[in-house]
């Protein structure tokens, strides 16, 4: 039998545990000192009668656990923790549900804008439907202004005249938007397919060449088909007055994309690339109480003001921090534009790199020196190659100790490639929710291909602490979807691809929770259900063990927990 301990020999315990973390990140000597000291009161929330997980080796499993200040403060049994309520301490009742800590993901784009307040079409599902809701908006659209679709996903609409699925062309566009420059960007964001008259306005003709890092797709007969990748998007960045966002609809922008993502388990979210307007956002829903989850912000064009400013990685509190500062190194995995060594099924489309390798040395040994982290975005085998050359070689000539630099999306990987990620450290964050939600695309890259993709097999058994990752908007953001996807291998058809690459639900839990933590430094103040950790937690109405796996998705999110306030409660 568990010895039962008094009350404040219990909580001298949590306190004791909470002082010995080693807090990741920016969290210092007084921050340690704070949460240790926490352990000393009584407790503000108790959990009690819960299945839960707690994803710490040293005590995996528990019944209850108690929360001060926003903090665990004590783990244990039923007995344990409620010894220690109080006439003040509120008391949940888990009723045999499993309780996970907070659910994290390291790479997306959560603004929430395209969903308020633009032809948002990720789920549209025919050719008409596209076609008219654009026409629709070019109605209300002033002469000389955009017209623009957000997130259109090219395998899951269907041409009504055939039954089929194919990709929208520049002259399904002219029929809906004959007078306007109109442009649909793609799901995964990297390309976008433009109409006859923002050709025309750009001076894009079949003649144009291709710029460095992009294309323009032409049909069999030399003509442009209106599909634009990568950097020759570039070419239309004046030609028109682009709608503006304001302030205010920025900020109600966080305030619904963190509802709906706390909702679905998620505690700690890692906005991969934005600027001055993202941030701004980001602080006013925070001040404005709107804000539900902990953010990790990555700068893209704001990075130079923020290092003359002195700004470094890590930089924030526990809600808002800075991340690494953020580039992009190749294509795009589900548009089908990544940089590989092999290409595509039956085509010879290699992919697309967007820069050289003399231009990524110079961006990570710019941002390393300067005491930053880096985070680049690479998919393909080659593109991963150019960040690993880049990242060997600025720690060989200016060392750091565990800089922990990221390879963002590393979706296709090889041995040699596995090999170089362990030595170095580096953290590779693979999509986690693509497996099943995009299946259609994978043919186009084939079994041997998929075999290497989203590897979270791979990375664990190297060694490697792999995170969880959406990339939402253009991958799905739920987690309980993230984790049968991972588990299971199969798309929403039942189609199976890279079954080697699959993953227990105890695995797939360290992914989502704990390794998330250690991709942000922050491994020592949450990611587990731990005394002097966050007290970052997740209700489950079913136990992800328990249910069929291919139902592990639809499990309900019960109750979703931050820093010890419920954001969310079904």
């Amino acid at each position: 039998m568990s010895k039962e301990y008094s009350r404040g020999e219990f909580l001298g315990i949590g306190g004791a545990l909470a002082a010995g973390f080693g807090l990741g990140g920016c969290v210092g000597t007084g921050e340690r000192e704070r949460r240790a000291a926490s352990g000393g009161e009584a407790p503000d929330l108790v959990l009690l009668n819960g299945k839960i997980y707690t994803v710490d080796d040293a005590q995996p499993r528990a019944e209850a656990f108690a929360v001060k200040n926003g903090d665990f403060i004590a783990v244990g049994s039923n007995d344990d923790i409620r010894n220690l309520v109080t006439r003040n301490t509120e008391v949940i009742d888990a009723g045999g549900m499993t309780v996970t800590p907070g659910f994290i993901d390291c790479h997306c784009h959560p603004q929430g804008l395209s969903e308020l307040y633009d032809v948002f079409l990720a789920y549209a599902t025919t050719i008409g439907e596209v076609k008219r809701r654009l026409a629709e908006k070019a109605r209300e659209t002033p002469p000389g202004q955009w017209v623009e679709g957000a997130r259109y996903d090219d395998t899951k609409v269907v041409d009504e005249a055939s039954g089929r699925y194919r990709r929208i062309n520049r002259w399904d566009l002219d029929e809906a938007v004959p007078n306007h420059p109109a442009r649909v960007s793609h799901r995964g964001g990297h390309i976008g397919w433009y109409n006859s008259k923002a050709l025309e306005m750009a001076g894009i003709t079949r003649n144009t060449p291709n710029p460095k890092g992009g294309r323009f797709e032409r049909d069999e007969k030399g003509e442009l088909t209106g599909l634009v990748e990568e950097r020759a998007q570039r070419a239309f960045d004046n030609i028109a007055r682009q709608p503006a966002y304001t302030r205010e609809q920025r900020q109600a922008g966080v305030a619904y994309i963190s509802k709906m993502m706390t909702a679905a388990g998620l505690t700690s979210v890692h906005q991969t690339g934005g600027d001055a307007d993202n941030l701004i956002a980001l602080q006013d829903a925070y001040a404005a109480g709107e804000m539900r989850f902990r953010m990790y912000f990555f700068p893209r064009g704001v990075f130079p003001l923020l290092k003359e400013a002195g700004v470094r990685t890590g930089f924030g509190d526990p809600w808002l921090r800075i991340g690494p500062v953020k580039y992009s190194t190749d294509g795009s995995n589900s548009g089908r534009s990544m940089a590989m060594s092999t290409p595509y099924v039956g085509t010879n489309n290699y992919g697309i790199l967007t820069m050289t390798q003399a231009e990524v040395h110079e961006a990570v040994e710019e941002a390393h020196r300067a005491g930053w982290r880096v985070a680049i975005h690479a998919n393909g085998d080659v593109a991963i190659e150019q960040v690993l050359n880049a990242y060997e070689r600025v720690q060989r000539l200016w060392p750091r100790t565990d800089p922990r630099h990221r390879i963002e999306h590393c979706t296709l990987v090889n041995p040699s490639i596995l090999r170089r990620i362990a030595a170095g450290g580096w953290i590779p964050t693979p999509f986690w929710t693509y497996c099943h939600y995009h299946g259609d695309k994978w043919a186009e890259y084939g079994e041997e291909k998929t075999r290497w993709m989203w590897a979270h097999r791979s990375f664990l058994d190297y060694g490697i602490k792999v995170p969880g990752a959406s990339d939402y908007i253009p991958g799905p953001f739920e987690p309980l979807m993230a984790i049968q996807s991972m588990v299971t291998r199969k798309d929403m058809k039942g189609r199976v691809w890279g079954a080697n690459q699959r993953i227990s639900v105890d695995e797939a839990l360290v992914v989502a929770t704990i390794n998330g933590a250690y991709a942000s430094f922050e491994e020592g103040v949450k990611g587990s259900i731990t005394a002097g950790k966050y007290a970052d937690f997740v209700m489950l109405a079913e136990d992800p063990h328990d249910v069929d796996p291919d139902r592990i998705k639809e499990i309900k999110v019960a109750r979703t927990v931050v820093g010890g306030k419920t954001m969310h409660e079904a």
